[in-house]
């Protein structure tokens, strides 16, 4: 199959602006070809260099006594006494679950999840947090039945409870729904799992699920805006399975006490090409890839399409050679997918091969750690009207107002279909303030909470912020 020529509107297409694809051509002294494009786009776009953010979250607090590790990981990690930490994450997955409520919600669930087993923790709860539009807009009820039933299927067939979360309804989210997936999970303090690699020469593997064509895009598409075609953008969406996520979950665990694993990395946002470059970044190494050793579902795919596909339960780890036949042997006996794929470079290079056949030669820093970065325009809030203002209201119009409001009653209809009880450790359901998890076989617990309130934001964004903090401390 023959790549497509590089016209200014494919080059749109992959979300560059003119002066960022004139950086890539200067990056690399000459036109990218169409694999090469397509890494680029998928490592520059917002969903994987939050270039628009990087700038406003350097500004949040992220150091104290008890945090073993911060941003820039898979999952955040705070110690919790007695050798113990609990390793967390909060991540959207909102475009895709516009697109394709079940599956995008689902997967966002399945993502989360992997994040925190991947630093060698077993997931104890989930919860998540759902905006959506006017309940008498037209896509609404569609919006809220597959994203509920994603989130469900997904969590309840992995085994994990689901003990809080949140749900709203705004005209601000017609359209365009939030959907926001939480996973934490315990481990020793001791056994945390990085993604740097380290060491020349080493294998890279491949390990999970097979590689499809779903998925291909979806990172790039997570960071477009919407407009008249985003109907057509559902092959950008993954299919999840949580039966497989399992066995994945099971085996890798397994794996990491055999002391195989120099570092590991799940396979989210732009699949193969984010995991390997963000290993690489991180351990101050290249990547090797050797495309036609990774297990695949789909005859003849491309370069472009294997580099780029978001197919679910996949991760990619660098491996102690020596205990090789050990790691193998662990994916075998739970029937998934082991192959090595590459090595690990001395030199700054991300080089793809395929039959031999050179696809992408890059510098490998380039694609991460020195993505554009910006600092985008914006205006200062207006202050809110005073008080004195206001029309009144009458106080028992008011509060018929606030108890037949969607935002205030019951949403038991919508926890009721997750499992809240499976582990045998909830303490507390949903529906009576923090979820209380019991940390197994002590005399601690774990509350948890999802909670902002999005039109203090909108009023005064510091504040707003300050305040969402404050009621998921009280």
């Amino acid at each position: 199959m023959q790549d497509p020529a590089i016209t200014p509107d494919l080059i749109a297409s992959h979300g560059f602006t003119p002066e960022e694809y004139a950086e890539v051509v200067n990056i690399l002294g000459r036109e990218p070809n169409y694999t090469e494009m397509g890494i680029f786009s998928a490592m520059w776009n917002e969903h994987c260099s939050y270039k628009s953010s990087k700038k406003w979250l350097r500004t949040l607090p992220t150091d104290g006594p008890q945090v073993i590790c911060g941003p820039g990981e898979n999952a955040g990690v705070v110690d919790i006494g007695d050798g113990q930490a609990l390793v967390f994450k909060m991540e959207s997955h909102n475009h895709p679950s516009y697109i394709e409520p079940y599956q995008g919600a689902a997967t966002g669930v399945g993502g989360i999840l992997r994040d925190v087993f991947t630093m060698g923790a077993r997931p104890i709860a989930a919860m998540n947090a759902l905006s959506f539009g006017r309940p008498d807009h037209p896509k609404t009820r569609q919006l809220v039945h597959g994203v509920v039933e994603g989130v469900g299927g997904y969590g309840n067939c992995f085994g994990v409870p689901t003990v809080g979360g949140e749900v709203r309804f705004d005209t601000a989210y017609d359209g365009n729904c939030l959907v926001n997936a939480f996973a934490a999970g315990l481990a020793d303090a001791d056994k945390i799992f990085y993604s740097a690699a380290s060491g020349v020469g080493m294998p890279v593997v491949y390990l999970g699920a097979k590689t499809g064509r779903d998925g291909v895009g979806g990172a790039t598409m997570a960071s477009a805006e919407f407009d008249d075609t985003i109907e057509e953008k559902r092959p950008t969406v993954q299919v999840g399975d949580p039966f497989t996520e399992k066995r994945l979950m099971e085996a890798t665990l397994e794996l990491m006490a055999t002391g195989a694993v120099i570092s590991i990395q799940d396979m989210g946002a732009a699949g193969l090409t984010c995991s390997a470059v963000e290993m690489g970044d991180k351990g101050g190494l290249g990547v090797r890839l050797d495309l036609e050793k990774v297990p695949t579902r789909e005859p003849h795919m491309t370069a472009y399409e294997m580099m780029l596909s978001e197919s679910q339960e996949r991760m990619l780890m660098v491996l102690r050679p020596e205990l090789e036949a050990e790691a193998k042997a662990v994916f075998d006996k739970w029937d998934l997918d082991f192959a090595i794929v590459g090595e690990t470079l001395p030199e700054d290079r991300f080089l793809i091969c395929l039959n031999g056949e050179v696809k992408a030669d890059l510098p490998l820093s380039k694609l991460a750690s020195t993505a554009p970065e910006y600092d985008r325009p914006w205006v200062e809030t207006p202050a809110a009207a005073a008080l004195s203002d206001a029309p009144s209201i009458d106080p028992i119009e008011g509060l018929r107002a606030l108890i037949g409001s969607v935002n205030h009653a019951s949403k038991a209809w919508v926890y009721e279909q997750y499992d809240t009880m499976v582990m045998g450790d909830t303490v507390r359901l949903p529906g009576l303030g923090a979820g209380i998890v019991r940390v197994h076989g002590t005399d601690k617990a774990l509350a948890f909470t999802a909670d902002v309130t999005p039109r203090y934001v909108k009023a005064n964004p510091t504040e707003g912020g300050k305040q969402a903090v404050a009621e998921a401390y009280r």
